[in-house]
């Protein structure tokens, strides 16, 4: 995949900045902020008129930026985690108390995943951190598959990072690592 250095130190420094951005993900394009940023999270929910109990999801280049999000995991689930990631498997994990819960929609999970798309691999490891996401779309509407429909659907975003999706047929797999019970 090629995209230009310049759009990635673009949409960092908007994340930085505490804006909101869209980046392409595994099927569709994502919504995201800094995670460390409850204004930013808002705004971003706001947008989208998203219900603050529903939860969001961080995306990350690797596991250990996941780390100062969840509690310690059992060998056993660490090990169920490295066989499906990277990948669209997103997993439910038991979340720090001191993680907001506009991230977690109030529940004692956090839902994460290490991403298999270049792009957005590349957006969180040169921001240095995960990065909250959710489908670009207003709540009940299409989610967006490329950069006309984000604009169209979220022309307040403070940047979109042009690219393509990853041809995914649909988001990914929600499964609680405890249980392994499917969510989504």
């Amino acid at each position: 995949m090629i995209y230009s250095d310049w759009q990635l130190r673009q949409a960092c420094l908007a994340l930085t900045g505490g804006g909101v951005i869209a980046y392409p993900t595994e099927a569709v394009f994502g919504v995201g902020c800094d995670p460390w940023n409850e204004t930013a999270i808002i705004q971003l929910l706001t947008l989208k008129k998203r219900p603050l109990d529903k939860g969001l999801i961080l995306i990350a280049a690797d596991f250990n930026q996941l780390q100062a999000f969840i509690q310690p995991l059992p060998a056993a689930i660490l090990a169920k985690l490295q066989a499906s990631w990277p990948g669209p498997n997103t997993w439910l994990l038991p979340v720090r108390e001191t993680i907001s819960p506009l991230l977690t929609g109030g529940r004692d999970t956090l839902a994460v995943r290490v991403t298999a798309h270049p792009l957005a691999a590349e957006l969180s490891r040169r921001f240095g951190a995960p990065v909250v996401s959710s489908s670009a779309n207003i709540t009940g509407l299409r989610p967006a598959k490329n950069v006309r429909q984000v604009r169209w659907q979220l022309p307040e975003l403070d940047y979109v990072l042009p690219g393509s999706c990853g041809g995914a047929d649909k988001p990914s797999t929600i499964r609680d690592a405890l249980t392994d019970e499917i969510v989504r």
